[in-house]
């Protein structure tokens, strides 16, 4: 692929990082120990002994211990941490990928070229220079900070490394009252992430004390990201599908391990998935609708028939090949381009523009049951109603209806429990679009859609968060067994047959899981008979605390939770716009959404404070803890403690870009430098926290939100803002 094809998008200029002196030492920072030394001397056209020259006189770890995994599995992170330092060559050589494979992450995984905001940073190539004096003092400057917050070497160090989940704090599993309530249920692994799974899955993506837990906590099934021309080639494009008979072994070597711990194993199917421009050069009557932004076609299902009559086949030959497969659940609109109408782009297709969206979104549905079930009847086939809407809707009960008249019978219907439930935060109403913790379903609409599936002969599914939400990701559980119990006693008065846990988020193999088979007081036993009180009282205010969280959906999206103490400060705007789980930058008027400033800094302060009343009521309870308990104590009280410091980060952040511009007046002043002191305490404390638990700041599809470095980096930039304060 040609480097010039990469996206560029509005391409504007790159942000610069003033706590810094210079930019290569920026990139040495944000990148040590998680890139060699000698890579990044490759990347700035220098020599190794240069680079860990400058990374000393940083009061950087000389030498470093590099972690490979960030290569291998973290190359999210890295890509977004040098998204505003490199061009896509060097960040090309830094992250050790071809263009090709940088453009099928942004395109393939998981919305990445939206994440990163459409758009690449104008940066320009970037070289190691000799330090000016005056760099030589700032640096020194910048030495002295790290030092007095970081005195020993060893407190810079991971004691836990980064993906080694094996090694993280796990719940201990506690005796069940029985067996959920529901026909199935199925979750996303806490550790794989959307890249290809089955082609590199790594040397053990689903090990096997992770499989014990989930069938411990009372979970029947896992699903997976899958696109299908990497597990059945395109005729005649079979360059597109390199590997594909490894995928299929490697699929079935996955299938039989999960049936050994009672798992069955789903596919997410979003197809038929749009192909990269080359593959539309050959086969011209497959390209079909571009949604504005978009980084590939979607394939005309109007024109020609040999699109869906592929994806049957494809569908066909991978259950027959790998015949332990438990199902597979679909999206049909929203997601990636798939058909013309799946981004409601379909006006753009002479094609497809006058025909009925239902009418295409059941032909796709069609085409992938036909094959599944010619090969596997007992299969489950889970057809989720994600976006389905008129153009520039929302969810729509009449455009609902008219796709399930189409659909065949032998389907589950899935829904989202909570979309469509109103919110009234701060006094500002609103409905959920997406899913919720702090909103507790199933909404009005859910409800009306699965009686009319049943009706029609389908079975029901609800598909819920139970573990964490966009709300905040960050954490493996918000620890809310109150709302979690909630939710599911609603649902089985409802009758749902089955239960889709998570999306990618939310796939701890602990935390609220266990409350699927057992109640509050039941796992609150596990903590010792003079603790649990106490544990319960917790759990009820960190649950008080949640319900004031300012629910939009442009709030989960866009909002800093997710980032916390991570995300820097500016004085000045930087005029960007926060992307979908990318890049929250400073952006006010973007992460409240609907809700005034006022009102939406004083939801998180509500938020904030009530989670901070919780986390001390635990406090004091270690003492009345059993020997045997305290693991699962200390883990409670660390993802405690850590989601806390995202929601007072998020607060401050709020408190601090509204005040910045009247920075002059005194008063202000002091204000803006209280709030720098209780940042850089957050981001001690949660770098604590993330030396000893690499769950912390983890999601699957997102990989790492920070770092270490990222951590020390908000402490070192909030010094350099404070300086700036009172010399101004």
């Amino acid at each position: 692929m040609n480097m010039e094809s990469l996206p560029r998008g509005s391409h504007p200029a790159a942000l610069p990082f003033p706590h810094f002196p210079t930019r290569q030492q920026a990139l040495i920072w944000r990148n040590w120990e998680m890139v060699s030394p000698s890579r990044l001397a490759a990347v700035l056209h220098t020599d190794e002994q240069t680079v860990l020259a400058a990374a000393a006189d940083m009061g950087l770890a000389v030498p470093p211990r590099v972690y490979p995994d960030w290569q291998a599995q973290g190359y999210q992170t890295l890509i977004r941490n040098n998204w505003h330092l490199l061009d896509y060559p060097q960040l090309l050589e830094l992250i050790g990928r071809p263009a090709a494979e940088l453009e099928r992450i942004l395109r393939e995984e998981d919305f990445f070229w939206t994440k990163a905001g459409k758009l690449k940073p104008d940066c320009g190539p970037l070289s190691f220079h000799p330090l000016t004096p005056e760099e030589e003092r700032q640096t020194l400057e910048l030495k002295e900070t790290l030092r007095r917050y970081f005195p020993a070497p060893a407190s810079l160090e991971y004691q836990v490394p980064p993906f080694a989940f094996d090694r993280a704090p796990r719940a201990r599993p506690a005796a069940a009252s029985g067996e959920a309530p529901f026909e199935f249920n199925f979750i996303h692994p806490f550790s794989v992430p959307a890249g290809d799974i089955f082609l590199n899955p790594g040397p053990d993506p689903l090990p096997d004390r992770m499989l014990a837990e989930y069938a411990a906590c009372g979970v029947k099934g896992l699903w997976l990201h899958a696109i299908m021309h990497q597990l059945h080639p395109i005729p005649g494009a079979e360059e597109f599908s390199a590997g594909a008979e490894t995928c299929l072994k490697n699929l079935a070597e996955l299938v039989a391990k999960c049936a050994r711990y009672g798992l069955g194993l789903y596919f997410y199917l979003n197809e038929p998935r749009g192909m990269p421009d080359a593959f539309y050069e050959r086969f011209p009557e497959w390209r079909g609708a571009r949604a504005d932004g978009a980084i590939a076609s979607a394939n005309c299902t109007s024109r020609t028939r040999e699109p869906l009559n592929w994806l049957e086949d494809a569908c066909r030959h991978v259950f027959a090949e790998v015949p332990g497969l438990a199902g597979a659940l679909m999206i049909t609109m929203s997601e990636n381009a798939t058909h013309c109408h799946a981004r409601w782009a379909g006006d753009c297709c002479p094609d497809c523009r006058n025909r009925p969206v239902p009418e295409i979104v059941a032909e796709v549905v069609g085409s992938i049951e036909r094959g599944i079930h010619a090969a596997a009847p007992a299969a489950r086939v889970i057809v989720y109603d994600w976006a389905w809407s008129p153009v520039g809707g929302t969810n729509d009960l009449e455009f609902e209806y008219a796709v399930l008249e189409k659909l065949p019978r032998g389907i589950y219907l899935l829904c989202v429990s909570e979309w469509g439930c109103r919110t009234d935060s701060g006094g500002i109403q609103g409905s959920v679009i997406d899913y919720s913790i702090s909103q507790i379903g199933p909404s009005e609409k859910s409800v009306a859609v699965w009686q009319r599936a049943r009706e029609l002969g389908m079975k029901t599914a609800a598909k819920v968060q139970l573990n964490n939400s966009w709300e905040l990701s960050a954490v493996p559980y918000i620890p809310v067994p109150g709302l979690v119990c909630r939710h599911l006693d609603n649902l089985e008065k409802n009758g749902v047959d089955a239960l889709m846990l998570s999306w990618s988020l939310g796939g701890y193999p602990g935390g609220n899981l266990v409350f699927l088979t057992r109640s509050p007081a039941e796992a609150a036993a596990g903590f010792g008979p003079q603790a649990a009180p106490v544990v319960e009282a917790a759990w009820r205010k960190f649950g008080e605390a949640f319900l004031n969280f300012p629910f939009h959906v442009g709030v989960i999206y866009l909002g800093p939770m997710n980032f916390g103490p991570m995300n820097l400060f500016r004085l000045e705007p930087t005029g960007y716009q926060s992307s979908m789980i990318g890049f929250p930058y400073d952006d006010l008027t973007g992460w409240r959404a609907i809700y005034p400033e006022d009102v939406f800094e004083e939801q998180f302060r509500l938020l904030a404070d009530g989670w901070r009343e919780g986390v001390a009521l635990l406090k004091p309870a270690v003492k009345s803890v059993p020997p045997e308990c305290s693991g699962d104590f200390a883990d409670l009280e660390n993802v405690a403690v850590a989601a806390e410091c995202h929601f007072r980060s998020t607060c401050n952040q709020i408190r601090f870009a509204r005040l910045r511009a009247r920075r002059g007046e005194e008063t202000v002043r002091r204000k803006l430098l209280a709030i720098l002191d209780d940042e850089i305490a957050l981001a001690l404390t949660l770098h604590e926290i993330v030396r000893r638990d690499p769950r912390i700041g983890y999601e699957a599809c997102n990989h790492y939100y920070y770092s270490l470095n990222d951590l020390r980096e908000k402490i070192v930039s909030c010094e350099d803002i404070r300086r700036e304060l009172l010399n101004s």
